[in-house]
């Protein structure tokens, strides 16, 4: 009788140390997604602020240029041409924006699938 207690402890020990080791192998996957994330968004942010800037600037100077050039006759119309075309396409740029923002992404979907998956298994 006294091996069924000791038995008993021995699987309850190697049950925690699986259970440990499921966390800590969870949690490793955790971190290494965050860093991939935050990783990814520190490029896209820079990448994107970069492109705007020289973007913008090119469509400055090309509104100045057109506008120059045609300051004798149709100074007016240019300028109200090249308004409405920024501020049209700056208000569609942000809806876009938005509705990206809204759909986003599911942060750490490896590490919740891993868990769903973990907690299928330890109920079977």
């Amino acid at each position: 009788m006294s091996e069924s207690p000791q038995r008993l402890s021995a699987s309850l020990k190697t049950l925690a140390g699986t259970v440990l080791e499921l966390l800590q192998l969870r949690l490793e996957l955790l971190s290494v997604e965050a860093q991939e994330e935050v990783q990814r968004l520190g490029g896209l942010l820079v990448y994107g602020a970069v492109a705007v800037t020289f973007v913008s600037l090119g469509l400055g100077f090309l509104s100045i240029l057109i506008t120059v050039a045609l300051w004798e006759s149709h100074r007016l119309l240019a300028l109200s041409v090249f308004a409405t075309l920024f501020l049209t396409l700056g208000g569609v740029f942000a809806w876009m924006a938005r509705e990206r923002a809204l759909a986003g992404t599911r942060f750490f979907s490896s590490s919740a699938e891993e868990l769903k998956r973990d907690r299928e298994s330890l109920r079977s």
